[in-house]
């Protein structure tokens, strides 16, 4: 099968997405992040809600279509082993080396600690303690901050290896063609109906924690979309469907979207707003999946690169940003140049490390990369020598 450009592009773009919304983090009003601005903006809310009701679960669907992809002619061994490898070392790597710079900047923001890094590292490799709420995941004593999309990954791989033997027995196969088989009206329904029952049974009792054991809710709709993922990998016909049906699922969202914000801003109750959200999330998810297969299904010349980036860029980002807040927000810039400032100064970051890390054979495992190509032909055994010399 021909590789599946539309697939790496929405990857990529889909990543894009989530570091120009911890930028935007910084500036929303009224949100908690791990640092705010002065600059910080009530109108943000809007799009920031618009995006974030399906972002994540975006990911995770996209996720769940390379494990699909990925399964063709590996065990399952090898494939949990692979995967094991290629999130649980960057995840180790990240927390150790990476994210520390982000407690420590919120930390001294909110006052919980003295200036000096070199003094808050041990004692942040120690465990702590802490002073309540110095820095998000304090009493834990350390964080995975954003890097938290990583052992989720891998606990949902995980737990889609063990469900194999049951996912490929003739009734796991029958509900696999099932959701495949959707459509029309029950493409753009039925998926969404298991997230409004998540909505009605954990959205209430499980709100999201980000800290992989207390999260219901979360993890219901994730692995729902991360199994959909996994479904509608190599089915031609789903990708058909979805790219007919894209007209119409944009009209959709488009709509749902215009509902979700009058039943919340109206003060109708919780469920119904959540519900909403939840018919708005699969429509999106579902309208970019069309329009993704229709116009990006091509070997774009920057796809290489961004494809073997992506990962390294993700594990990077969220720091770069800490960092560059932390040195731009003395200057007093202002809301148009200081943001502008982040996020050329985010991008130059990611792009300048990550350069570096592509180049190193010992760099790449640690930031997810697989390993370094050779430039040139390995030479030939003795014995391929001899017998082509015969």
């Amino acid at each position: 099968m021909n590789r599946r450009h539309d697939i790496d592009a929405l990857r990529a773009l889909a990543f894009a997405l989530v570091i120009l919304y911890h930028v935007a983090m910084y500036y929303v009003a009224g949100w908690d992040w791990h640092l705010k601005s002065p600059y910080a903006a009530d109108w943000l809310q809007w799009p920031m809600r618009a995006l974030n009701l399906w972002r994540m679960d975006l990911v995770f669907l996209i996720s769940g279509v390379a494990i699909g992809f990925l399964r063709r002619g590996q065990t399952a061994g090898s494939l949990l082993g692979q995967r094991s490898l290629r999130l649980l070392v960057p995840l180790a790597l990240g927390m150790a080396v990476v994210v520390p710079f982000q407690p420590y900047a919120q930390a001294v923001a909110n006052g919980s600690i003295e200036p000096g890094f070199g003094d808050f590292l041990p004692r942040y490799f120690s465990g702590g303690p802490w002073p309540r709420g110095a820095f998000d995941g304090w009493d834990f004593g350390v964080t995975w901050n954003h890097l938290w999309y990583l052992p989720y990954l891998w606990a949902y791989t995980t737990l889609l290896v063990l469900l194999l033997p049951v996912l490929d027995s003739a009734a796991g196969q029958r509900v696999r063609r099932a959701f495949t088989g959707l459509r029309g009206v029950r493409l753009l329904i039925v998926p969404a109906i298991p997230l409004m029952l998540y909505s009605l049974t954990l959205w209430s009792r499980f709100p999201p924690k980000h800290d992989l054991i207390h999260d219901g809710w979360l993890h219901a709709v994730y692995f729902t979309l991360f199994l959909y993922g996994f479904w509608i990998g190599v089915d031609a016909g789903f990708w058909a469907e979805a790219s007919r049906l894209a007209r119409r699922s944009l009209a959709l969202a488009a709509g749902l979207l215009a509902l979700y914000f009058a039943v919340r801003y109206m003060g109708m109750p919780g469920v119904l707003v959540r519900l909403t959200a939840d018919l708005y999330l699969w429509s999106t998810v579902l309208c970019i999946l069309g329009w993704a297969h229709l116009k990006l299904n091509r070997p774009w010349r920057w796809l290489p690169w961004a494809n073997e980036s992506v990962y390294p860029w993700y594990v990077l980002h969220q720091t770069v940003i800490i960092v560059l807040i932390w040195w731009l927000a003395p200057l007093e810039l202002g809301p148009v140049v200081e943001p502008a400032l982040l996020v050329a100064g985010t991008v130059l970051g990611c792009w300048g490390i990550t350069s570096v890390v592509r180049r190193s054979s010992w760099l790449r495992p640690l930031l997810g990369l697989k390993p370094m190509r050779p430039r040139y032909p390995l030479p030939a055994s003795p014995a391929h020598r001899s017998a082509h010399s015969a």
